[in-house]
């Protein structure tokens, strides 16, 4: 059941991603630029959940998935003050 969510989860956040790139391309406005960055990340964070958990459980990935989750909020975070100005 485990493995459905962490699966599930991934293919959420790269679908947010999509569709934030696609509604970016067509209307340019950067703060939809920004929050698709921020949900590439989370997409990877979700996989890299996947890997940490089923594939290599025996492999402590959760340094770079935090790593990689603070790095993407933090993008959005630092674009929404950036956008604010």
């Amino acid at each position: 059941m485990a493995e459905t969510v962490y699966i599930l989860c991934a293919l959420t956040s790269v679908l947010c991603a999509a569709l934030l790139i696609r509604s970016w391309i067509h209307s340019r406005v950067r703060l939809l630029l920004w929050s698709s960055l921020c949900f590439v990340g989370l997409a990877i964070n979700n996989v890299l959940l996947f890997v940490d958990r089923i594939v290599f459980p025996e492999i402590d990935l959760a340094l770079v998935r935090s790593a990689t989750a603070l790095f993407a909020v933090g993008l959005l975070v630092t674009a929404l003050i950036w956008e604010r100005k």
